[in-house]
């Protein structure tokens, strides 16, 4: 029987989420120039009509990156409740 937290399983998952954090740190500081830079005449705050190609690009990433960490989560729900499932033992009376 696999071991769900030996210490192979939690160094991926510490590796995985400083990979994590230093996309949304990156991320973050990218879109930070959008805020610097920001001019009412060119339209509405965070409308995509006042941004430049690259703060497009980097407020798309961004949320792109929101989708795949809900997806990363429900995943690994999944997955832990499949293994919770799997290996309890159920008592009959």
């Amino acid at each position: 029987m696999k071991k769900l937290f030996s210490l192979k399983n939690i160094s991926i998952g510490i590796g995985l989420i400083i990979t994590d954090l230093a996309v949304y740190v990156f991320l973050g500081l990218m879109l930070m120039s959008y805020d610097d830079f920001y001019d009412e005449s060119k339209g509405a705050y965070f409308s995509l009509e006042s941004m430049t190609f690259w703060q497009k690009i980097n407020y798309i990433s961004l949320n792109l990156w929101h989708l795949i960490n809900l997806i990363f989560i429900g995943f690994l729900v999944y997955k832990i409740v499949k293994y919770s499932i799997k290996n309890v033992k159920f008592r009959t009376i």
